[in-house]
């Protein structure tokens, strides 16, 4: 039987039934007393209605408390003479009602809550009943078998009205289910989904001489394996035993049953499981003879039986059975590195075999394995350092001396075209190749980024102005599919960099962005700044605490596989298919913000999109105001037509680079003597009457380099200036350079106009 919706409104205001009356019996009194007649009968009226309220209520909640009444009559009658303890509830767990069985089983309860009622004789009941009273009010009833201090229950459930419970305990035994655990002669304990100790039977706790709550002080070589023999914790010692296991459906609950084994009966190998060293023998036909439990824990095999060392282990190069014939001929000792062929993930292992005298005679091997994949993942990182350092050097000097090709090319093709204009037939192709010369300086740039040797011109910026700038150049380049986003901080701090350099990152990143969406998308670029207090750690790097600048470039492509995502940084490594890409985008990119003292992190989820985090140094020292506007480069000096005069001393060994500079000089008007080396250089200076303006010198060259008989040279001549020429970038030789006065560096490749406006700058 229910109660209707007003019956239950009535069960809702009756703790407010008092105040209500009160009210209405101070409306009825004012209004006696008011003056105005009208206003007088509406508040007379008012407090009339509120006290038939109060007396509604009350006779509803009369109404409501008979039938509650007659219900737990009837159900006391039903639930008497029940051998299962029955108690009823109401919604806090205050026991109302307890039959016979109940009081004889657990003592009169009445007024109590159930949960302390049954706290000694239960284990972990609170869980239990939250548990059941709660599907009992959504489904009406619920029950659930668990598991007493001493044996097992059935607890049920019925919901009783809307406010009410029923409970009822029935022992398991009596339905024909589980026995109870003191009935049984087995030791057992049954788990919680934690592994937490809820029951441990009579047997038990005589096997290992006391009461245990928890597993892990009770079984000492945990995790448990089902089958295997496991040692227990006893008053008296070591107990050896087999378990078996049973999980329970549904409960998640599970039984163990320990079968005890005299220490005799336990192998030799078995006994050698608490060592924190892996053993197998093995037959010299490759057969695993025996193992131990950190052996089959590493090799992940449950047992060895039917095994050989054959199928657990690989990559020797050669068959296994191979190196064990010639272990047991004494043909070989050293251990082996080996990658295990039955775990899930990459596990490598040292193996070394020893040969043993067995019984009769019989030649055995003792197998010792130890865990290398951490050693190994280290000797992997190592060669890949050593790969790319390797690659690093050999750009730096590919680069160089294609510097000096191009140098002689560009420049030669340069005063070619000052022989011919536009209306020549020869003109096109001039420009054609002058243009193809200068893509091919801008891939050694790449180069040269990569192994951090570029020539940097670094600045303070703003990024926000020169993202802002870049807008217009790569909203052409990501098309019309993909939109473009920039979000700033709106107090982003300045930082130092090479502008063009930091351009050439962006737009990098931004075309891979862009390619990485062939159907379109979204390509997001945010800029903030960001205070590390202390050092942080990322992919083998260590950022220094202190102010930076984050630039973020995200997009919704499809990703880069996990496997991949450590390589997109090595030179010539591309996921685009043959002549869609040079695979030294990335790479450059990461050369160029290591050399600007930044760092760079990639993160991708395949199908998800990819973003890539930069970490700039702020630029926000102050006081170094003074010396960044000292040591800030000058502008590069416009190309100029008008003819100069003086005496230069050019120094070159590369002959087509001298042949084409020599040209370029004294076609502006200068005087140009030429040295092929340093030697005849100095050679040429012992001559005290002849005067030279400037000099004009490669850093590297054959026996002294530049700045060593510059140096000299300048002792006899303190006022001569200098332009250095390298195809290395220029902190290759700063520290040499900063101690030779008035000298500036020209990197190559060079234009005819570069090279003669920066010799015109030293004259003036």
């Amino acid at each position: 039987m229910t109660a209707g919706p007003l019956s239950k409104q009535a069960e809702r205001i009756a703790p407010y039934s008092m105040w209500l009356a009160l009210a209405g019996l101070a409306l009825c009194v004012a209004a006696l007393f008011l003056p105005m007649p009208e206003l007088g009968l509406i508040i007379f009226c008012a407090g009339a209605a509120l006290l038939w309220t109060v007396v509604l209520v009350r006779m509803l909640n009369h109404r409501q408390r008979l039938v509650r009444n007659r219900l737990n009559m009837a159900l006391a009658e039903f639930v008497s003479n029940d051998a299962a303890p029955s108690f009823t509830t109401d919604l806090n767990g205050v026991i109302g009602y307890e039959n016979r069985a109940a009081i004889e089983r657990f003592g009169g309860r009445g007024g109590q809550t159930l949960l302390s009622a049954l706290e000694e004789v239960f284990a972990a009941p609170g869980a239990t009943f939250s548990r059941l009273q709660s599907r009992a009010l959504a489904k009406g009833a619920a029950r659930e078998d668990v598991v007493m201090r001493h044996g097992h229950m059935r607890l049920s459930v019925h919901l009783i009205g809307e406010s009410g419970f029923l409970w009822r305990l029935e022992d398991m035994a009596e339905r024909g289910g589980a026995l109870d655990g003191d009935a049984i002669s087995l030791p057992m304990v049954t788990l919680s989904k934690n592994n937490a100790v809820l029951f441990m039977n009579e047997p038990m706790r005589r096997l290992i001489g006391h009461r245990e709550k928890a597993l892990d002080r009770m079984v000492t070589d945990l995790p448990i394996r089902p089958g295997d023999v496991h040692v227990l914790a006893g008053t008296e010692g070591r107990i050896y035993a087999r378990v078996a296991q049973y999980e329970s459906s549904g409960s998640g609950r599970k039984e163990l049953y320990f079968l005890p084994e005299t220490t005799p009966t336990v192998g030799a190998w078995e006994a050698l499981d608490a060592l924190p060293v892996a053993l197998l023998k093995v037959a010299v036909d490759g057969r695993i003879l025996q193992s131990n439990r950190p052996a089959r824990d590493l090799l992940a095999i449950p047992t060895h039986d039917r095994l050989s060392l054959g199928d657990l282990v690989e990559g020797l190069g050669r068959p296994v059975q191979d190196w064990v014939t010639d272990v047991a001929m004494g043909r070989a000792r050293k251990p082996e590195f080996v990658r295990a062929a039955r775990p899930q993930g990459d596990t490598f292992l040292q193996i070394s075999l020893n040969r043993v005298e067995g019984k009769k005679d019989q030649i055995e091997l003792i197998a010792v394995l130890s865990d290398a994949t951490e050693l190994k993942s280290l000797e992997a990182q190592f060669v890949q350092s050593q790969k790319m350092q390797a690659i690093g050097q050999l750009a730096g000097g590919v680069a160089h001396d294609f510097n000096n090709l191009l140098t002689a090319i560009s420049g030669h093709c340069d005063l070619l075209l000052l022989r011919h204009d536009k209306a020549d037939s020869d003109y096109g192709d001039l420009v054609q190749i002058h243009q193809n010369a200068n893509r091919a300086a801008s891939l050694v740039g790449q180069l040269l980024a990569f192994s951090r040797k570029q020539t940097l011109k670094p600045e303070v910026i703003d990024l926000r102005d020169t993202l802002s700038d870049l807008t217009h150049l790569l909203n052409r380049l990501v098309g019309e599919k993909v939109s473009l986003s920039l979000d700033h901080d709106a107090g982003l701090l300045p930082i130092r960099v090479d502008k063009r350099q930091l351009e050439q990152v962006i737009m990098n990143l931004v075309v891979n962005a862009r390619d990485a969406m062939p159907a379109g998308g979204a390509i997001r670029i945010e800029t903030r700044n960001e205070v590390l207090r202390d050092a942080f750690f990322r992919d083998r790097a260590t950022i220094p605490a202190g102010e930076y600048v984050v630039v973020i470039v995200s997009d919704q492509g499809i990703g880069i596989a996990p496997d991949r995502l450590q390589k997109v940084f090595e030179p010539f490594y591309t996921t685009k298919r043959t002549g869609e890409g040079t695979g030294l985008g990335l790479s450059t990119a990461y050369g160029i913000i290591k050399q600007t003292g930044g760092f760079i992190f990639v993160d991708s989820v395949v199908g998800s999109g990819t973003a890539f985090t930069i970490f700039l140094p702020a630029h926000t020292a102050r006081a170094e105001a003074v010396v960044e506007a000292a040591n800030r480069p000058e502008p590069e000096p416009a190309p100029s037509s008008e003819r100069g005069s003086g005496v230069i001393l050019l120094v070159e060994d590369e002959a087509p680079v001298r042949a084409f500079a020599s040209r370029a000089l004294r076609l502006r008007g200068y005087t140009v003597i030429e040295a092929e080396n340093a030697e005849e250089a100095l050679e040429t200076l012992e001559d005290e009457s002849l005067h030279i303006d400037v000099f004009v010198s490669d850093v590297i060259m054959p026996g002294m380099d530049g700045p060593s008989w510059v140096s000299e040279a300048l002792k006899h001549r303190p006022g001569v200036k200098v332009v250095f020429v390298s195809g290395y970038a220029e902190d290759h030789f700063s520290e040499q350079q900063s101690r030779i006065p008035n000298s500036v560096f020209l990197p190559k490749p060079f234009s005819l106009s570069e090279l003669t406006a920066t010799v015109q700058a030293q004259f003036h």
